[in-house]
């Protein structure tokens, strides 16, 4: 038995380390990831109790510093362009557990019938001296923050620019990086013009597709659950988490690494891109890709299925969910309104199905007209 041990080539670390980066690869982080978004929601006052929010910081901070410990986690995390990124995680942890906890409070109020916890507050102070005493602080606080910043962690300057030497990885800020994301799984005129430019639209839109009065001024989740929990998705889920793909374990040739995984520069990778009409016709019927009808229109054909999939989902499926589960959501808003957040949500329900697609199964394109450069 000693022998055996002696023979093993793992140590119990080295075990948990290899446990811990398969269990982080992204289809399994992805769907951990909204698992937890969906525990935490439905029991936010649990979550929220100060106990249990300094129990699950004492064991984050924990596992955070014994993961420290391993050499290639610790390269990653203490880069100079990855120092803020771990600092901003954490004030996005802590910021969300501020906002649900007074969400909370002020759902037991209510239910209690007590006043809300910004009912009666005078926030009002004067400008001078305490508006303007307090700014001054934090600039003298904020100030010396950065001067100890610059003098203990190096800016992360890099030689001038080569075209003849291209860094690897080569990675937007991190503001873009989860947009970077997106273009591994969309043509670049979707990944880098429509869904930016739907969630600026979709932005400015909220206002008028969500006529809710109530939340206005004040922290709520129980009167604006679907509200919230749409936010969170695409906040949490489909931002920070792609950052932190992005930043984390995204390696040498935009591959996916585990957090305690070296970061191999030849790392192989099997190229595969499954489109739909392969699935359809391959592996579903056992044929062939059928022939063109014409020079013009070769694609229609091999492409029919993936484009009245995208059809059904854009088109039919927005009718189907509102005599169905979006029933009385159709009712408050109407058509107009409806429409509008159904484009919405069909382009931001479409990029993790996508994701998952692509993770599991080498998925690319629903519709993949080579022909003409589109693609989606």
């Amino acid at each position: 038995m000693e022998f055996l041990l002696a023979q093993t080539p793992h140590t119990t670390g080295e075990v948990i380390k290899d446990f811990i980066n398969q269990a982080l690869q992204p289809a399994w982080f992805f769907a951990m990831a909204v698992t937890a978004l969906a525990i935490f929601l439905l029991g936010y006052r649990f979550f929220t109790k100060p106990r249990v929010a300094l129990l699950a910081a004492f064991m984050a901070a924990v596992g955070f510093g014994l993961s420290m410990l391993d050499e290639d986690f610790l390269k990653i995390v203490t880069k100079a362009d990855n120092v803020p990124i771990v600092m901003m995680l954490m004030s996005v942890g802590f910021f969300l557990w501020l906002a649900f906890r007074q969400a909370a409070i002020n759902d037991e109020r209510t239910a209690k019938g007590q006043p809300l916890l910004e009912a009666g507050s005078d926030d009002k102070v004067l400008v001078w001296p305490d508006l303007v005493y307090v700014e001054l602080i934090a600039l003298v606080l904020c100030t010396a923050f950065l001067i100890v910043w610059a003098i203990v962690l190096r800016a992360p300057l890099e030689q001038p620019a080569d075209p003849s030497t291209i860094p690897n990885p080569s990675k937007a800020p991190w503001y873009f990086l989860g947009l970077q994301e997106l273009l591994v799984y969309f043509d670049p005129w979707i990944a880098g013009v429509l869904l930016p430019g739907l969630i600026v639209v979709g932005l400015i839109s909220i206002p008028y597709i969500d006529r809710n009065p109530k939340g206005n001024g004040y922290y709520t989740f129980k009167e604006r659950p679907f509200a919230i929990t749409s936010y969170m998705l695409g906040f949490v889920i489909m931002w920070v988490l792609l950052i932190v793909f992005g930043t984390f374990l995204r390696g040498p040739n935009w591959n996916f690494f585990g957090p305690f995984e070296y970061w191999d520069d030849q790392k192989p990778v099997a190229l595969v891109n499954l489109q739909f009409y392969e699935l359809f016709w391959v592996k579903i019927l056992g044929g062939g890709e059928p022939e063109g009808w014409s020079k013009t229109f070769a694609f229609l054909p091999r492409e029919l299925p993936g484009l009245l999939f995208m059809f059904g989902y854009f088109f039919i499926m927005p009718v189907i969910l509102a005599v169905t589960v979006f029933k009385k959501l159709y009712k408050q808003m109407g058509v107009p309104r409806y429409a509008t957040f159904m484009v919405l949500f069909t382009w931001t329900a479409i990029v993790p199905l996508k994701m998952v697609l692509r993770w599991t199964i080498d998925f690319k394109y629903f519709v993949n007209i080579r022909e003409y450069f589109f693609n989606i």
